[in-house]
């Protein structure tokens, strides 16, 4: 088959400029539906339960650190208070005189520190606030406390944990003393807690890089010295509240004005002392796990309407794309219909103009017979005459049968016929058909050459229709060879099992056609060549045949080079569905030119 760049007869599927647009307004409709019935809920599903989960997540990280910061607190009080009950269970079970004796005190300070150095000294001071023992790094032997706060609350409450002072010692520390009463006298136990165990202690909770723990006292007085910034017995930056609840937990946003801009805040408030537990970390470093969820999980959220939005545009692509070739084929559909009912008026047209010119020409041909049979009885002696009428009459008769040829063409193009299906060896008949048409091209220095499948197989179809059409086309092929001394044409047979039928092409090396003619080759009437050499009804007459056979024939033509036709017939085809086919006519003796 002929493999040039060809112009090529296909239907009018080009779209205007506004039925472009259309489509391209379908298409971001159609999109647009997708992204508001899918996306739209997806996002709002996703962030609603974003929401759900951050206020979950929160509330149960802020419980949790609520517990840690109440344990830490109940600890630090357990603490003190141990420390307490082992200075009353020395003070109750020993006398003054007890502890004055050397070791004694000794005895007991190291006992108390066996597990950790928590007792930074121990004394023992007699009602007017002397030191009758004493055992510690520090020279207070000769100290007197008789004014010092901490003595007179203890000699009015019995037990007395201080606030941090800094005492003759000239040094931050706080006391936890007892008093134990012998009769009509009476003396205090007095301890001072190592201020750098206790700091460790307090500050023995997982707080991670950005958190500190500290404690104050009621007038907002550090009681340990924070991680970041300030000092043991400086004034602190967080407001004390009047103690109401035991455990509270504050979480502050980014605010520039606000001292705990972007913090997490949990307090405990110590029963006795009445100190504040302060448990600090920056609100990011609490809440990281929650935000690395978050993230994670609007990541999926938006990857997911991503991909919805992609394949929405896919499929919405490929959607229009079938709207659009239903609309092409519905298209060629119109087309065809408009070409069949312009043929079925041409033939009804066609049929008449050729009942009303037979007529006259029969009358015609009768007529001269009448005037030969009466020229012959006549004697004639002008020669001139006799051979002008002769001539005359010869050229009446000419005329009048290409007459008749011309309304038989018009009445077989017009005429409906009963199609006659049969088993049909396509390969034998074109052989018949080549065999038919090799002397007349041989003339012409036109070879005729095949290439044809040896599996085809038989097809079911009208064989005197098909005649018509292969004789149609190999002279057309002939006549297109005009001006050029030599050429070829080539007829090819292929089986396509996937299309169901059979291929034939017949490609010619002749003149092609011009492009601008290319849309009229199948009309009626229509013709390239000179007046007189056709009557543009062969390729009107192949076009109507194999359409009634169910098939199709397209064209691509060269200028210069030459013209393919391409026929594709079913392999099976019922009378029925011949009969539902348009108008068309075999004629053996028809006129295939164009």
């Amino acid at each position: 088959m002929n493999g040039h760049d060809t112009n090529t007869i296909t239907p009018d599927t080009s779209l205007n400029p506004p039925e472009k647009n259309s489509y391209r307004y379908l298409f971001r409709r159609f999109t647009l539906l997708t992204v508001v019935c899918s996306i739209v809920p997806l996002l709002l599903v996703g962030w609603g339960l974003n929401i759900h989960y951050t206020y979950f997540a929160q509330t149960r990280i802020v419980r949790t650190f609520e517990e840690q910061v109440a344990n830490h607190g109940r600890f630090i009080e357990q603490f003190l208070k141990e420390q307490s009950t082992k200075l009353r269970l020395v003070a109750d079970t020993h006398s003054k005189k007890d502890l004055q004796k050397p070791g004694s005190l000794m005895t007991i300070f190291e006992n108390m520190n066996r597990e950790q150095p928590y007792i930074m000294d121990l004394g023992v001071i007699d009602q007017r606030g002397n030191h009758l023992a004493y055992i510690g790094p520090y020279d207070l032997l000769d100290k007197v406390y008789f004014h010092e706060d901490w003595f007179k609350q203890v000699m009015q409450k019995g037990l007395y944990i201080s606030d941090m002072f800094m005492g003759f010692r000239q040094e931050p520390h706080f006391i936890i003393a007892v008093l134990r009463r012998e009769e009509e006298d009476q003396w205090i136990l007095r301890a001072t807690i190592n201020t750098r165990v206790f700091r460790t202690l307090v500050e023995n909770m997982r707080v991670g890089e950005t958190g500190e723990v500290y404690l104050v006292n009621t007038r907002g007085v550090y009681q340990t010295t924070p991680r970041f910034g300030g000092s043991i017995m400086d004034q602190a930056d967080v407001a004390v509240d009047p103690f109401k609840d035991p455990v509270s937990v504050d979480v502050f946003k980014k605010n520039r004005s606000s001292r705990f801009s972007g913090q997490v805040v949990g307090r405990f408030w110590l029963t006795h002392p009445e100190w504040m537990l302060v448990v600090k970390q920056a609100r990011s470093e609490t809440f990281e796990e929650m935000d690395r969820a978050r993230f994670v999980n609007l990541i999926f959220l938006h990857l997911s309407a991503l991909s919805i939005l992609v394949a929405a545009i896919f499929i919405t692509r490929y959607m229009v794309g079938i709207i659009r070739k239903r609309d092409d084929h519905a298209a060629r559909l119109n087309n065809q219909l408009m070409q069949a009912s312009k043929l079925a008026s041409i033939g009804e047209l066609s049929a008449g103009v050729a009942h009303e010119i037979n007529n006259p020409v029969a009358i015609i041909m009768t007529e001269r017979q009448l005037l030969l049979d009466q020229f012959q009885q006549t004697m004639m002696e002008d020669q001139a005459f006799k051979n002008q009428f002769l001539s005359s009459m010869d050229q009446i008769a000419l005329q009048s049968q290409r007459c008749k040829r011309i309304t038989h063409n018009l009445l077989r193009f017009s005429r409906r016929t009963r199609s006659m299906i049969e088993s049909v060896d396509l390969n034998r008949f074109v052989a018949e058909v080549v065999d038919l048409m090799e002397r007349e091209t041989k003339t012409s220095g036109i070879r005729l050459l095949t290439d044809l499948d040896p599996d085809l197989p038989a097809i079911q179809s009208d064989s005197s229709q098909l005649q018509q059409v292969f004789l149609n086309l190999i002279t057309n092929a002939v006549d297109a060879h005009e001006g050029k001394p030599y050429g070829s044409i080539r007829i090819s047979t292929r089986y396509d099992a996937d299309a169901g039928g059979i291929f034939l092409s017949i490609a010619d090396t002749g003149n092609g056609i011009d492009p601008k003619h290319m849309d009229r080759i199948f009309d009626p009437f229509f013709t390239t060549k000179p007046v007189g050499k056709g009557t543009g009804l062969g390729l009107s007459i192949c076009y109507s045949i194999i359409r009634q056979l169910k098939g199709n024939i397209t064209v691509k033509s060269e200028p210069g080079e030459g013209t393919e036709f391409i026929i594709f017939l079913p392999l099976t085809l019922s009378e029925k569905e011949t009969r539902e086919s348009g108008p068309s006519g075999p004629d053996k003796t028809s006129d295939p030119s164009i």
